[in-house]
């Protein structure tokens, strides 16, 4: 980066490293003396130049949405990104209109459209805003951790213990931001490419990625879970759109249920807190010549092991949301294909052992927001839909997502009977039963109803000449 180029809080990244490390003239010098030496010069000249373009790159808050999109594109090209065929396209767009004309059949909730065919990267460029929503609030935390942890260590030492002139000190904060922001973006974009390259469909992963919620099918991810299951590929299609496109015809018919996942993963990241001391210990231990174990090793210490209380909770809510979405997916997916697909059975196990045991996409993803994405009781939300669909017909089971606080909870599904037979609804609508509380409140209010009614009869009445009249004795008529 030339000098005329840098912006001006961002200082010369050589010089400031130089000072850093001790003030030798060689960073590499500097970079041994750490006992960093024996990185591959080639490595070494590359990491430069990547920092100096994080540095030189504009700020955009805590992270940096472009940088963390470009790498998620360069980590799907990795392994190979196809573009999709137009008959290809033409072939998925069928598809789903066939999981369409079969949803018709047992669900009154409303289609989302065609379907399309997307490469890896374009489900990349999609989700990114979804995403950036999604993390913000653990880019603030890490970003916010990472700047204390500096200036802590600043007002410890002074800066003439880092070897360095007092003036720098002042650029040293904004280019740290920045280098934060930068490493984070790195983090996201290699999470979503590595998801890109797993999910078969547009919202697998259980939440409303994209905007619009149309169906979206990954043709080439699609082909490589095919591989091996021993069943015609044109029913593994069809038994997947069937599956998309019942879930983003859920999402779409109710309103209340993307916000509400969307919120959730948001209050859990919002209240994340940033093991600094792991990470110190992981950078230590790490092998510098491997970027990949550099990196697991941040990102499996970046979050402190024990969730707070209010985490837990937030965590239950969503875990149940998520369930209750695959139960409802699982169970009008299995009415739709049942009498159209032989091995029905056999690709709704396969789904649910996918789900059930995760893959590196979702490991991923929990070292991204600190969380499983797993819908651990997906069993029994179908049970209870299934249930609900026995007692009271397709709209009885659709029904229950009219209103999120009817929607069933974490006890309904261990008492999905107690559910069906109405006794949520009727408990919210049954009159709450005072409790001592209340009696105490009443009380207060009848006594100083009485004390109020004493006070008015004890008041003397008006006497005359004391009104609003003329009070001079003067004929008002003269």
């Amino acid at each position: 980066m030339n000098p005329e180029e840098r912006p001006d809080d961002v200082p010369d990244l050589n010089e400031l490293l130089k000072h850093l490390m001790g003030g030798g003239d060689d960073m590499r010098e500097a970079m041994s003396e750490l006992g960093l030496g024996h990185i591959d010069p080639a490595m070494f000249a590359q990491m430069q130049q990547e920092m100096a373009a994080m540095m030189a790159a504009p700020s955009d808050g805590s992270f940096n949405i472009d940088a963390a999109r470009d790498v998620a594109r360069r980590t799907v090209s990795t392994d190979g990104d196809p573009s999709v065929s137009a008959a290809t396209a033409k072939d998925v767009d069928q598809v789903v209109m066939v999981a369409n004309l079969w949803l018709d059949q047992v669900t009154d909730f409303a289609s989302t459209g065609a379907g399309k065919a997307w490469s890896r990267s374009e489900w990349v460029e999609a989700t990114m805003p979804t995403w950036r929503r999604l993390v913000e609030p653990i880019s603030d935390a890490v970003n916010a951790a990472v700047m204390r942890a500096m200036r802590d260590q600043i007002g410890n030492l002074g800066a003439e213990q880092f070897g360095m002139p007092p003036q720098m000190m002042g650029q040293l904060e904004p280019m740290l931001g920045r280098m934060s922001s930068a490493v984070f973006s790195m983090q996201l974009g290699q999470a979503v490419g590595t998801l890109a390259g797993e999910l078969v469909t547009g919202t697998e992963v259980g939440l409303p990625l994209v905007e619009g919620n149309p169906v979206v099918i990954m043709p080439t991810n699609v082909a490589a879970f095919a591989d091996g299951l021993g069943m015609d590929a044109g029913e593994i299609h069809l038994y997947l759109a069937v599956r998309e496109a019942a879930r983003t015809r859920l999402f779409q018919n109710v309103p209340w249920l993307g916000p509400a996942l969307i919120a959730a993963v948001q209050s859990y990241a919002a209240d994340i807190s940033i093991d600094t001391e792991a990470i110190d210990e992981a950078m230590r231990n790490a092998d510098m010549q491997d970027p990949a174990a550099l990196q697991e090793s941040i990102s499996g210490s970046i979050f402190r092991p024990e969730p707070s209380e209010a985490q837990k909770r937030t965590l239950a809510h969503l875990e149940t949301l998520l369930a209750l979405v695959e139960g409802w997916v699982d169970t009008v997916s299995d009415r739709a294909v049942r009498p159209h697909l032989p091995h029905a059975d056999a690709l709704s196990e396969a789904v649910r052992r996918r789900r059930a045991t995760g893959g590196p996409a979702e490991k991923v993803f929990a070292s991204l927001v600190g969380l499983e994405l797993r819908p651990r009781r997906m069993r029994d939300a179908a049970n209870l839909f299934a249930a609900l669909e026995d007692s009271k017909g397709t709209a009885g089971r659709d029904g229950a997502w009219k209103h999120p606080d009817l929607a069933p909870g974490a006890d309904d599904l261990d008492d999905p009977m107690g559910y069906v037979n109405g006794e949520k609804e009727q408990a919210r609508e049954k009159p709450a039963q005072p409790d001592e509380m209340d009696d105490a409140l009443a009380a207060l209010l009848a006594q100083g109803r009485e004390e109020m009614e004493s006070e008015k009869s004890d008041s003397p009445a008006d006497e005359p000449g004391n009104g609003d009249g003329d009070e001079s004795g003067d004929d008002p008529k003269a």
